[in-house]
């Protein structure tokens, strides 16, 4: 998997903007892989990152990166436990949760519609997914959006810009670690360099 491949998918999460972005990879070879992620979560871990399988399918691998920390703040949100809860999963723990999610990944084919928690959704929102299915949305975008309509859409542009920068840094010969921003560090966006 390459540094562009990453970046294109994930440039929000790796700027500090957003808890996590989750992308399909092929899969050749799952031992390779695997070798790859465990080198990233090497040189990302550091800056509070992990990047994890979250299932395997026919020559493909969905991948989940994402800041711990800032998934564990998204997972105490009342909201999103409330909704969590409600659906079994055994809150208190963002690990914990993570693993059934992972298991409701393995054993179905859809995604579950809490996912979006997991991602850094506003919780209202996925309620309101789970609540009213896609038809009823004010907008969408990096998701349905069914509360805060113009807080969404400021936040769609601002992951989008996010993602031509740092592309377009990349394509110039930035690496990762370059790129990636250390939770909670407060640096200006883009960073330099």
């Amino acid at each position: 998997m390459s540094d562009e491949t990453l970046v294109m998918h994930c440039s929000p999460t790796l700027a500090g903007l957003k808890t996590a972005n989750m992308f399909t990879t092929e899969c050749e070879d799952r031992e390779c892989l695997e070798g790859q992620l465990r080198e990233l979560n090497r040189m990302l871990g550091p800056k509070g990152l992990r990047i994890i399988p979250l299932r395997y399918t026919q020559e493909k691998a969905l991948l989940y990166l994402y800041r711990p920390k800032r998934l564990r703040e998204d997972l105490e949100n009342e909201e999103a436990g409330s909704i969590l809860k409600g659906l079994g999963y055994p809150c208190g723990s963002e690990s914990r949760c993570l693993a059934m999610l992972w298991e409701k990944l393995r054993s179905c084919e859809d995604f579950p519609h809490e996912i979006g928690l997991f991602l850094g959704y506003p919780a209202s929102d996925v309620r309101g997914f789970i609540r009213e299915g896609a038809s009823k949305a004010k907008c969408s975008g990096y998701w349905q959006v069914y509360a805060d309509e113009d807080g969404a859409r400021e936040t769609f542009r601002k992951y989008r810009k996010c993602t031509q920068v740092y592309c377009s840094r990349v394509r110039c010969g930035a690496g990762l670690e370059k790129l990636t921003v250390a939770d909670y560090k407060r640096e200006p966006f883009p960073p330099k360099g």
